[in-house]
């Protein structure tokens, strides 16, 4: 039976070392080392998270002010468009009196001078005639107020004749010519 004690005192022995194994600093330090990098790890994940969602608001933020910028050039291009096409039409008129003028006196200098000016300041700041005679009928860019009949020599819908000169600011008509159309 002594033997018998031993052996139940070595398994006490033997599970008590266990139990104290288990209470060592060693053993609490592990434990705790496999819960700190767990939080360590869900902690980096946030930290992640959060970068990346803080990144596309920056990327968002980014392109909403690319965005604006592109909407605000627009805006002042067009605008400065607006106020190019208005002074433009303004002007028209002085070029038409100088077109009658130059059909009374065709010869006359001066007024020669003043024209091919004016229509070198037009075409320096983008305003050029629209081309009439002979050309089809565009509705376009053309606005018919008569019309007469066609012969041999000439096809319908061809202009013939050319009564107010039109013109173009880039690509906008900014007055269509008024033309006399073979029909």
């Amino acid at each position: 039976m002594e033997d018998d004690k031993k052996e139940v005192k070595v398994e006490q022995v033997e599970i008590n070392n266990a139990t104290a194994n288990a209470n060592t600093p060693d053993a609490a330090d592990a434990a705790g080392t496999t819960n700190t990098a767990d939080a360590r790890d869900v902690k980096i994940t946030d930290l992640q998270d959060k970068i990346s969602d803080l990144t596309d608001k920056y990327m968002r933020a980014v392109a909403e002010l690319e965005n604006t910028r592109r909407r605000s050039a627009r805006d002042m291009e067009s605008a400065a468009r607006g106020a190019g096409m208005s002074i433009a039409k303004k002007f028209l008129p002085v070029m038409d009196a100088l077109d009658a003028a130059l059909k009374q006196a065709p010869d006359d200098a001066g007024i020669k001078s003043l024209a091919m000016a004016i229509e070198s300041a037009f075409a320096q700041i983008g305003i050029v005639k629209i081309e009439s005679v002979g050309q089809p009928l565009n509705p376009q860019f053309h606005s018919a107020i008569s019309t007469v009949p066609a012969d041999a020599t000439h096809t319908s819908n061809t202009i013939c004749q050319e009564m107010q000169t039109g013109y173009m600011y880039g690509d906008v008509v900014l007055r269509p010519a008024m033309v006399v159309v073979y029909k």
